[in-house]
């Protein structure tokens, strides 16, 4: 069964495949990320990791002390993520949610996207922007990652130019303070080519 656009169904994939070798796998925190966090002096607060598949973001924002809830569409990731975050000793409040309905309230100090906004039909991406908008605190954060429209081929994730995330995330509730082409960490070879976006909610 295929999600969306011909996308896999990620419970499937997460209760049949070896999760370690699904092409998104990472299993430190994303590189860039992590400098982010460091660019930005953000080093405490409640964190959201939207998506979050094995938990490995989760779990890293969490040994950092960050207060992190992670959710996911798929039960079954949210089940493999919970058990990797028990034995690592890590405390993750994980839940299966989908963004476009979701039962969050928030607020949320920071939000990290790391493949869920690129999968997301062109129709529903200004649904996602209020959603948002609606959990993130005041002058809070969203680390976005996107597969980058320098990708070659269409097969996989939608493609974003930089212009493609200033038009989604509009000047009246974000600041998009910036653009980073980059790579997509993961099981592929070699790398995709990827955006990292550090995006900023506008004080209400």
């Amino acid at each position: 069964m295929n999600g969306p656009r011909g996308f896999p169904s990620w419970e499937e994939l997460y209760r049949n495949d070896t999760v370690e070798k699904l092409p998104w796998y990472w299993p430190a925190l994303d590189p860039d990320l992590e400098a982010a966090l460091v660019r930005y002096s953000v080093r405490s607060g409640t964190f959201l990791d939207l998506g979050t598949g094995p938990g490995t973001q989760a779990i890293a924002l969490a040994a950092r002390g960050f207060q992190v809830t992670a959710t996911d569409v798929s039960p079954a990731a949210i089940a493999y993520a919970a058990r990797k975050a028990k034995a690592q000793g890590v405390d993750v409040s994980f839940m299966t949610d989908d963004i476009l309905a979701t039962h969050l309230t928030g607020p949320y100090d920071a939000v990290l996207d790391r493949g869920c906004f690129h999968v997301i039909a062109p129709e529903q991406r200004d649904s996602y922007a209020k959603t948002m908008h609606g959990l993130l605190a005041p002058a809070g954060w969203l680390f976005l990652k996107t597969f980058s429209h320098h990708q070659p081929g269409t097969q996989g994730p939608h493609r974003f130019a930089p212009d493609d995330i200033r038009r989604c995330f509009s000047a009246d509730r974000f600041e998009v303070i910036e653009i980073l082409d980059t790579e997509y960490q993961g099981q592929l070879e070699p790398w995709p080519k990827a955006l990292f976006s550090v995006i900023r909610l506008r004080d209400r």
